[in-house]
Formats: structure tokens, C-alpha cells, sequence
């Protein structure tokens, strides 16, 4: 069967729709007003969302996130959709696994950042609990540190340097910076005794759960 430009995905079954649900009700609690694009080749569905915008011309220090789905029909889609909708149309299942693509598309800067789909290398394994560690602490630094009628810039100014921080490095010496670990966190990706694989390409620095993958750019 030939893929066709989709007015609805058709996910492998209802468990896979309702994972796809929780992951964008993870990333709405970053951003409520966030987007997600999707994007289907054939049988796979990948779900891209973003968890810290970056900076500058070179959007240094964004990170996004990744998660794949399996289609039980072919399809070919590349659409950036408000979180919301997709958490709505999940909420209202029907007797199928679909989800019928929202009409309203959105922009999002990060979307218009794509890491490379090869020339990953890998570079090491770091255990879920220093990930886990890492944005928590990362989390209380950045609560603590934002007094009490704080503006927006001295807000992303303090996360971009707690979030940019590498923490403890890999088994092979190579930083991860902390950005990875609090999306990875955020949305859903660690679980214990679960080794995390950090792979890098570029300018870019990849962290892969079997939930899922966190990006950031230097």
C-alpha cells in the first residue's frame, strides 16, 4: 500500500494513541501554548516537541524532543499542530486508534531547527539517576533562583545557564549538557535502572531512552 498525504493518522493500536496523549500532556506542561510536529514516513509516526527554546541567530542551547510511534497504515505528513489539539482529539477516542490531524497548523522556532537524521557517532552511556539527579537539582536551581516579580529576560537568562551546565559525563568522558537530562525528565523518558545512550553530531547532542530522545545544540 502506497502512502498518501494524511488527513488522520491511524496508530498500531489504542495503547500506542494514548502514549502519544500522555507525551503531549508532558509537553504541554512546559508550554502550554506549545506546538508539536508530526511527521510520518510510511509506517512512522515521529512526534517532535520543544522543551527549551535556545538563543541567538544559531539557536544555541535549544532542546527538543523526540518520540516515535508505530502507524498501522502507511502515511506521509509534516505539520506543526498546537499541542492542544492533539490532546483533545486523543481524549476522545473512538472505537479506532486515530488521530485525525488538527485543521490549525502553527510556527514554532525550534521546528525550524532540524538536527541531522545521520552522522550520529556515539560517545557513551549515562545511568538514569545521575539524569534524574541532574534535573532535579537543575529544577529547585532554577525555582529558587527567580525572585518574585522577576522579568522574562532574567528568567531565561538563569535557565540558559543552568540548563547549558554539563553534568557528570559519560562512561567515555564526553559532557552531557543538563538540557538533555531535564527533557528527558520532563517528558517521560527515564525510568529506573534504564542506561541512557549519548550519541553527537555536529553541533548537536543526542540522548536516547528506549521512551524516547532529547536533542540539544551547542
Amino acid at each position: 500500500m502506497s502512502a498518501v498525504v494524511a488527513s488522520e493518522l491511524v496508530l498500531a493500536d489504542a495503547e500506542s494513541l494514548q502514549d502519544l496523549g500522555r507525551y503531549a500532556a508532558r509537553a504541554r506542561a512546559l508550554d502550554a501554548d506549545g506546538a508539536v510536529r508530526l511527521q510520518a514516513v510510511g509506517l512512522v509516526l515521529a512526534s517532535w516537541v520543544g522543551v527549551l527554546p535556545g538563543s541567538g541567530l544559531l539557536s544555541t542551547g535549544v532542546t527538543i524532543g523526540l518520540r516515535t510511534s508505530e502507524l498501522a497504515e502507511p502515511a506521509q505528513l509534516d505539520v506543526v499542530v498546537p499541542l492542544a489539539s492533539v490532546s483533545d482529539r486523543v481524549a476522545r477516542p473512538g472505537e479506532r486508534a486515530v488521530l485525525p490531524i488538527p485543521p490549525m497548523t502553527m510556527s514554532a522556532a525550534w521546528a525550524a531547527v532540524s538536527p541531522p537524521r545521520s552522522g550520529w557517532q556515539p560517545v557513551g552511556v549515562i545511568d538514569a539517576e545521575a539524569l534524574q539527579h541532574s534535573a532535579s537539582e537543575g529544577i529547585a536551581e532554577v525555582a529558587d533562583g527567580t525572585p518574585a516579580g522577576a522579568g522574562a529576560p532574567a528568567l531565561a537568562a538563569l535557565r540558559e545557564q543552568v540548563w547549558r551546565r554539563p553534568i557528570a559525563g559519560t562512561s567515555d568522558g564526553v559532557p552531557v549538557p543538563a538540557a538533555l537530562a531535564f527533557a528527558a525528565y520532563a517528558l517521560g523518558f527515564l525510568s529506573q535502572d534504564v542506561e541512557a545512550t549519548v550519541a553527537t553530531s555536529g553541533r548537536w547532542t543526542r540522548l536516547t531512552t528506549p521512551a524516547g530522545h532529547a536533542l540539544t545544540r551547542s
